[in-house]
């Protein structure tokens, strides 16, 4: 099991709860020496793991699954810990350890409790590792709950405004999903194999099951809603704007920039994947849902005022273009659903980082409170606008790349429904242009509204070095997207194939 690369994912998640666990809670040395080391060690792992996966795709190893590992958990209902990834498996872990570090340094000078705070982000992060190596859907599930349940504690103690209320409407609404999403897998489970024998292996179900048409309708629907919860669709988004709002800068980081990622993941890898001729009947109503998240999205950030709530809406109509790609069910939108995962991720997670720097030293969210700050702290300024050139798809930047090819890809259906769709959805670039210039301008230029704020500081070394990282990774996706299409193209083989042929 340890000669496993992919175990050491959720060892080192454990080994940073347990290093914490020791230290002492005023050690906040020894607390900060724990959490750099080990995101770092992960950080360092999710690279190694990607490199190590493209040599092989090199060198001519196609198999649908790569670093596969397989060990018996609990026999009675033939639950393993299964493990293996494909290039989409790959590029959510490296999201995720990229965003874990520069959570960490984000988090710097957390206040109160600094050592229950990482000890559950830490929890939280081994939820997320888990969940994306695991190919058992039991053993996914599984995960997937250990990175709901620390949201609750995070945004009910370390949140801001009405925190409790927040962590409680987030809670119960993701746990309804998981309720929803429960019932799908246990109804694939039960038409898993031939013969009784059933099982939760993800490439087991894939090449044994034939579950009835009519039973793939209502697992379908069970499992995208119960995923599509997290992932912020309409009408089960409320929870979300609420959510990121409250959350501290870190968990808000985590939160938008990984934890929303699973919602999407689990749609493609499990209901589409799994239930083929469903997802062809059925993607029609989703798109609809998924086509008012992308609008709606963008018009309730127009009118916030608050910058959380802009980003938290934002990322509404972002995440709602990761669905509404996977539900156009073509290797090119798929493609396009995959790098605006990575690139919301990133943009967004910087978005919050920043939001959390800026009213760490003006005590306000408000835009109409605060005016001329590029001026004041310069690096958090221009910072800024690279997050919101990204969100708006500036060529160079991440959100142009993931944009465009959703939006090609969509448009290959040539029927009307489709493209009607396709054209509302591209809408949404316009209308995201219009609320990010509009923050841009009343934050960053004009006059200094309050002057209270002439004497803050910038950046400090830690909040610098958490931006960078994510800024570097924006770029690189943007300038040189190909690396990223040569170690997803493998991973869509066996989907495309599944869906083609049920369409038949």
């Amino acid at each position: 099991m340890f000669g496993n690369i992919l175990i050491w994912f959720v060892i080192l998640s454990i080994v940073m709860m347990a290093g914490l666990g020791i230290c002492r809670n005023s050690s906040m040395n020894a607390i900060r020496a724990v959490m750099t080391v080990c995101s770092s060690a992960l950080l360092a792992l999710a690279v190694w793991l990607c490199v190590w996966f493209l040599d092989l795709r090199a060198a001519g190893d196609t198999s649908e699954m790569l670093f596969t590992g397989s060990w018996m958990w609990y026999e009675p209902l033939n639950i393993h810990l299964a493990v293996g990834v494909d290039g989409i498996s790959v590029l959510m872990l490296l999201l995720s350890a990229i965003i874990v570090f520069a959570g960490t340094f984000a988090s710097w000078k957390i206040n109160p409790l600094p050592k229950n705070f990482f000890l559950w982000f830490a929890l939280l992060s081994t939820g997320v590792f888990g969940f994306f190596i695991s190919i058992d859907i039991f053993t996914m599930f599984m995960f997937y709950e250990v990175a709901l349940i620390p949201m609750y504690l995070l945004i009910g103690v370390w949140g801001t405004g009405r925190k409790e209320y927040s962590a409680m409407k987030l809670t119960l609404m993701l746990m309804g999903g998981s309720a929803f999403l429960m019932l799908g897998l246990l109804g694939i489970y039960w038409h898993s194999g031939p013969d009784g024998q059933l099982t939760w292996n993800i490439l087991e179900i894939s090449k044994n099951a034939s579950i009835d048409p009519s039973w793939q309708r209502l697992l379908f629907c069970l499992t995208f809603v119960g995923f599509g919860v997290l992932g912020a669709m309409f009408p089960f988004h409320t929870w979300s704007p609420d959510g990121h709002a409250c959350a501290p800068t870190a968990v808000s980081m985590l939160h938008a920039g990984v934890l929303m990622k699973l919602g999407g993941y689990g749609c493609f890898r499990i209901a589409i994947y799994l239930l083929p001729q469903a997802a062809n009947e059925l993607a029609w109503i989703f798109i609809i849902l998924t086509g008012i998240s992308i609008v709606y999205g963008a018009f309730s950030a127009c009118v916030q005022t608050d910058l959380k709530y802009i980003n938290a809406y934002s990322s509404v109509s972002h995440c709602g273009m990761v669905l509404f790609a996977i539900l156009m069910l073509t290797q090119t939108a798929m493609t396009g659903a995959i790098l605006q995962m990575l690139s919301h991720g990133l943009m967004t997670a910087l978005f919050f980082a920043l939001i959390g720097m800026i009213y760490g030293r003006t005590h306000t969210r408000d835009i109409r409170q605060m005016g001329g700050l590029m001026k004041i702290m310069p690096y958090l300024g221009v910072c800024y606008m690279i997050a919101g050139f990204a969100s708006l798809g500036l060529p160079g930047l991440s959100g142009f790349v993931a944009e465009m090819t959703i939006f090609v890809g969509s448009f290959e259906h040539a029927d009307m429904f489709h493209r009607c769709f396709v054209i509302a959805a591209t809408c949404s670039i316009v209308i995201t242009a219009v609320y990010i210039l509009r923050v841009v301008g009343k934050l960053l230029l004009g006059p200094v509204q309050d002057d209270h704020h002439l004497s803050l500081t910038d950046a400090t070394w830690f909040e610098r070095f958490s931006t960078v990282t994510l800024i570097l990774a924006i770029a690189g996706i943007g300038c040189f997207p190909n690396w990223i299409n040569e170690t997803i193209q493998h991973s869509f083989v066996p989907i495309i194939q599944s869906i083609t042929q049920a369409a038949i």
